[in-house]
């Protein structure tokens, strides 16, 4: 049996998880994926995975030769695409997971045209904010927002975002616009006065130290309406019902249309920064490669957030 074809169910069975998953994704029965990794086993003369009906476990052996073997089908897959009409092609499946509000406005559109761009990849957009393992739900790249944990996960800025405390002209008009804090003293009652629209209690607001100085500091706010939701959380701002900590790129057409107001700015914590995170590996597939650029040139230039 073709070499290349043993490598591919191989890869599938490790990625999906079961034989069953591997044979329904390529419309065959188990069983022909039994016989091609029993021939695969055969072959190289070594145990590649244990397998059960509910899951496969790779031995050293199969780890090692999966990392080579992923990365030939990729160069393969490259050197194929390098002369097929002429020049270089992306193809293939793209499948990316991205926080639901930032991914709904800023990661979907770019999406759209990178297919537009790229007509023989298809992509699965995974939008929601827990920590998605990419690994094992075999995602090729996730965007996050933020300082990232230590992992094995390669990561490439893509730009940076700023949070600002906003309300509605209405709100501030009846209950005055907050005082700074005052240099270098701990702020944990500047904004005591006011309503301030949370995500809960155990989630606090980042301002920068008055002193000039890069350190921040996390305030624990309160007030009557509290929210996990920050599409909700924004709504409220514009409906005059108290202070919110948003993201620019969520309240940036607010503020330049005169709906929200934005308060003491001259405290708002650093930038973050905005990264494409992927698995260590030598070499991305080619439209994982190309996405991360797209997106990269566009989260970097200052007029694509004016814009957006």
């Amino acid at each position: 049996m073709d070499r290349l074809k043993l490598m591919e169910t191989f890869v599938a069975v490790t990625m999906r998880g079961t034989l069953t998953a591997a044979a329904n994704a390529e419309g065959v029965a188990p069983a022909v994926v039994s016989r091609r990794l029993d021939a695969l086993e055969e072959r190289l003369g070594v145990k590649l995975m244990v397998r059960t009906t509910r899951k496969v476990t790779l031995t050293f052996e199969g780890s090692a030769y999966l990392e080579d073997c992923q990365r030939i089908l990729r160069d393969v897959g490259d050197a194929e695409a390098s002369v097929s009409l002429g020049g270089v092609k992306a193809r293939g499946h793209l499948r990316i997971s991205a926080p639901a509000g930032f991914g709904r406005r800023h990661v979907a559109p770019q999406l759209m045209q990178f297919l537009e761009a790229n007509p023989e990849v298809n992509a699965n957009l995974d939008l929601s904010d827990r920590m998605v393992d990419l690994v094992n739900e075999n995602v090729d790249c996730a965007v996050r927002i933020g300082e990232l944990a230590d992992s094995n996960l390669v990561s490439v800025r893509l730009g940076e975002m700023r949070r600002l405390v906003v309300a509605s002209p209405d709100y501030l008009a009846r209950r005055g616009v907050p005082p700074a804090p005052a240099l270098c003293v701990p702020p944990a009652t500047f904004l005591g006065e006011h309503d301030c629209l949370s995500l809960g209690q155990q989630r606090g607001w980042v301002f920068r130290e008055a002193d000039g100085n890069r350190k921040t500091v996390t305030v624990k706010v309160g007030g009557r309406l509290e929210c996990n939701d920050g599409a909700v959380l924004h709504d409220w701002a514009l409906a005059g019902k108290g202070l919110a900590w948003r993201s620019l790129w969520e309240v940036g057409d607010d503020l330049r249309a005169g709906r929200l107001v934005s308060v003491l700015d001259d405290w708002a914590a650093p930038p973050v920064g905005i990264y494409a995170v992927f698995a260590q590996r030598r070499h991305l597939p080619l439209r994982v490669r190309l996405f991360i650029d797209l997106l990269k040139d566009n989260y970097g230039r200052a007029d694509y957030w004016e814009k957006a």
